[in-house]
């Protein structure tokens, strides 16, 4: 029987060169009611904001029991291992679909079903340049949370608008969901014996009133790292081709860092740039706030790597979220230290590795 695999050519020749070979693409699925989970959600909103955890309890279910039905249907085909694992939802009917998709693989020259006991987020590619830089992958891990900003949002942001700057209390509410996201998916790795998770993907999207977010990402084990990172596993959200230039030069990562802040531009600022909106040129009050809140964030993040003994904070992306009148400015980027002797077991990647698949099909 022809196999039926998700992996692409360019994902298939990364993993032959790893001894590894393509097997059938799997799904598991979970079909939730939105009536159901829309009365989960309705009224929750605490009054300052924070975590809805009647929500964040349903979404975490729907997208274990989907992953858990993925990873049984790859067992019922001898699948040694699973990658390019998704945990995707979607709505249609007036429902929500909990979806996971993989691909099934075996180790050539062992019989089909002989386990090498893994899932992965990392497609083919990614998935060589991890195994390339030493770390062994585990499990597919994630974590989730489900927050409100809260019914005092609006009164909080109308009390403080006549000064524009940071908002302190929603700084606060949101640096703590951010990083209780964070020490979910770290404890779902310290669970499988791992002692990192790369690759980490973050994704924010509203759901039922309330925004979800979630980290995704691949369970790890670098044998260069300490065994006390068991109980505290490095986290990074470099891709794996980034992170395996990086280990060629004797760096792992350490941290994924996260710094929030939260502000306001007040009604005084707001109505001045209303009034020179109407006409061409510069918004001065809304580029000093736009710089300053920046700042501020990347500022979050470079005392907590000083903290850690960080040698660097790589790959620092600024993210904005706007929630009515206020503003949420994100960064996000990897701490990283210099380790003797760390390298990749090649010395070069493969072209294959690092081209970038594209669809054929446009609709």
């Amino acid at each position: 029987m022809p196999v039926m695999t998700g992996l692409s050519g360019n994902e298939i020749y990364c993993l032959h060169l790893k001894g590894i070979k393509p097997g059938e693409i799997v799904v598991g699925n979970s079909v939730f009611s939105m009536g159901f989970v829309g009365s989960l959600g309705a009224g929750v909103n605490t009054f300052i904001g924070g975590e809805v955890t009647q929500v964040t309890a349903i979404v975490h279910e729907g997208r274990t029991e989907a992953y858990r039905r993925m990873a049984h249907e790859a067992a019922q085909r001898g699948g040694a291992g699973i990658t390019g694992v998704t945990n995707e939802l979607t709505h249609f009917h007036g429902n929500v679909e909990f979806l996971s998709i993989g691909s099934c693989v075996h180790k050539e020259g062992h019989p089909q079903g002989e386990s090498i006991g893994f899932s992965s987020s990392a497609d083919g590619q990614e998935l060589y340049c991890q195994l390339d830089c030493g770390f062994q992958p585990k499990q597919f891990v994630f974590g989730n949370i489900a927050y409100s900003v809260g019914a005092a949002s609006g009164i909080i942001g109308t009390l403080k608008s006549m000064g524009r700057g940071e908002v302190k209390e929603f700084s606060d509410v949101f640096n703590r969901t951010r990083h209780i996201c964070l020490e979910r998916i770290v404890e779902g790795a310290r669970q499988a014996g791992a002692n990192a998770v790369v690759g980490i993907e973050t994704r924010i999207m509203p759901f039922q009133g309330v925004h979800e977010m979630m980290m995704l990402g691949t369970a790890s084990y670098h044998p260069s790292l300490p065994d006390v990172r068991k109980q505290h596993p490095i986290t990074s959200d470099l891709t794996n081709q980034e992170m395996w230039n990086m280990t060629a030069m004797g760096y792992l990562p350490l941290k994924l860092l996260l710094g929030t802040a939260v502000y306001s531009l007040g009604v005084v600022g707001g109505l001045k740039a209303a009034f020179k909106s109407m006409s061409r040129g510069e918004i001065s009050e809304l580029t000093t706030l736009v710089y300053d809140a920046r700042e501020h964030a990347i500022g979050l993040i470079r005392q907590e790597a000083q903290a850690l003994g960080a040698d660097d904070v790589v790959g620092i992306k600024i993210k904005i979220h706007e929630f009515g009148n206020l503003i949420e400015f994100m960064a996000i980027g990897t701490a990283v230290v210099k380790v003797p002797g760390v390298k990749p077991m090649t010395d070069t990647l493969p072209a294959q590795a690092i081209i970038r698949d594209k669809d054929t099909w446009i609709s």
